[in-house]
C-alpha cells in the first residue's frame, strides 16, 4: 500500500471540500440554504427539478422532487445555491393502501407555459430485497404502480404558494399500446421493466424519457404524446415513440428544453455503474441527436453516482452551463457543469 505524507494527505482533503464530488475536474459545487426535504430527514431521492423563467430580478421559482414523497418542494434558484424552506411543499397526490400512503415515485419534472409537470415512474415499485411476492402483494403492487403512473400539474401563485391544477394524466394506455413497451409494464425493474425517469414539454407535445425497458440496437426510449389528449382537453391522438441511440443498456435519466433542443441525461438502465452523458437532441427524428460530452470526462462524475436530474442555466462563452443534481446523495449534491 502506498502511504502519503501529510502535505498530499491535506491537498486532497482541500480538493474535496471545494469539489463536493468525488473527483469533479471543472464542476462549480452549490450549496443548498435551508433544507431539502426526503423522506427521513434530509432528502437522498433528488430525482428532477424545473424551474420557471426569470420574472425581473427575482430568483427563479423551481419544483424539486423526491421520488419517496407524495409531494414536491418549492425552491428559489440564485446565482450559486439553492434556497429552500422546507415548509413550502406541495402535496401532488393522495394514494393510499391499507391507510399507507403511496408514494407518486416522482421520476421528473418539467415547466411550460406558467405550469410544473411532475411524473412518475410509471413502473413496479422498487424492491431491492425481494420482499414483493408476486400472489401475496398483487393488489399492493396494482395500488402502487397505480399511484406511480400519474403525471400531475402544478401552478405557482404571484406569492409562491403552490396548487396542484386537476386533473391529472397517465400514460398506462399509451404504453400498452406501443409494441416495444405493453411487453415490460409492470415488470419489475431488474427484468427491464418499464419506468420513466424524464419529462420535458415544448408546444403541444409531452415527451417521456424512459430509463427501461432498454430497446434493441442500443437504444433508449422517448415517447411523445398530445399535451391536451394526455389531460383529457382535447381529442385523442396517437403517440409516437423514439427510439434514441445511446449505446447499450443505456437509458433515459431526465429531460430538459433548451432552446429549440431537448438535453437528454443518460445513463445505466439497471443500478450496475457505469458512465453518464449528456446528448443534445431535436425531438422529432430518432437520429439528429448528439453527445455533449461524459461526466466522468466533463466534471469527474464516478460511474458509481447516479445523475437524475439536469437544469439548463445559462449560456456563457466556454458553452452551456447546467445544473446536475444526483440521486442518492445527500440534498442531490447539485453541481454546475459547463457544456463546451
Amino acid at each position: 500500500m502506498q502511504r502519503h505524507g501529510l502535505p498530499a494527505l491535506m491537498l486532497f482533503c482541500a480538493l474535496t471540500a471545494v469539489t463536493g464530488v468525488a473527483g469533479a475536474k471543472d464542476a462549480e459545487t452549490w450549496r443548498v440554504e435551508g433544507k431539502l426535504v426526503g423522506k427521513d430527514k434530509k432528502s437522498k431521492d433528488v430525482s428532477g427539478i424545473a424551474c420557471a423563467p426569470a420574472n425581473g430580478g427575482q430568483a427563479r421559482k423551481c419544483l424539486v422532487i423526491d421520488d419517496n414523497l407524495q409531494a414536491a418542494q418549492i425552491v428559489e434558484l440564485h446565482a450559486d445555491h439553492l434556497k429552500t424552506d422546507k415548509d413550502q411543499k406541495v402535496p401532488l397526490i393522495r394514494n393510499e393502501f391499507g391507510g399507507e400512503a403511496l408514494e407518486l415515485d416522482g421520476e421528473g419534472v418539467a415547466y411550460a407555459d406558467g405550469l410544473f409537470y411532475v411524473i412518475g415512474s410509471h413502473g413496479h415499485p422498487r424492491d431491492k430485497k425481494g420482499k414483493l411476492k408476486s400472489a401475496e402483494h398483487a393488489d399492493m403492487v396494482a395500488a402502487r404502480i397505480a399511484a406511480a403512473s400519474q403525471i400531475v400539474r402544478v401552478r405557482l401563485s404571484p406569492e409562491g404558494k403552490g396548487s396542484v391544477v386537476p386533473p391529472v394524466a397517465s400514460l398506462t394506455r399509451a404504453i400498452e399500446a406501443e409494441p416495444a413497451l405493453a411487453p415490460f409494464a409492470g415488470r419489475r425493474l431488474e427484468n427491464d421493466g418499464v419506468t420513466i425517469e424524464g419529462i420535458a414539454v415544448r408546444g403541444d407535445r409531452l415527451y417521456a424519457g424512459f430509463r427501461g425497458p432498454p430497446l434493441d440496437n442500443g437504444r433508449a426510449a422517448v415517447l411523445a404524446v398530445d399535451l391536451g389528449s394526455a389531460f383529457g382537453e382535447a381529442p385523442a391522438k396517437p403517440s409516437r415513440l423514439f427510439r434514441l441511440p445511446v449505446g447499450e443498456r443505456r437509458g433515459v435519466r431526465d429531460l430538459a428544453v433548451h432552446g429549440t433542443k431537448i438535453l437528454v441525461l443518460v445513463g445505466p438502465v439497471g443500478d450496475e455503474p457505469g458512465p453518464s452523458s449528456i446528448y443534445e437532441w431535436d425531438g422529432e427524428s430518432d437520429e439528429a441527436i448528439r453527445s455533449l460530452g461524459d461526466l466522468g470526462a466533463l466534471a469527474g462524475v464516478s460511474p458509481k453516482q447516479k445523475p437524475e436530474a439536469i437544469l439548463p442555466l445559462d449560456t456563457t462563452p466556454s458553452g452551456l452551463r447546467v445544473l446536475v443534481m444526483f440521486d442518492g446523495e445527500e440534498e442531490g449534491a447539485p453541481i454546475v457543469v459547463t457544456l463546451p
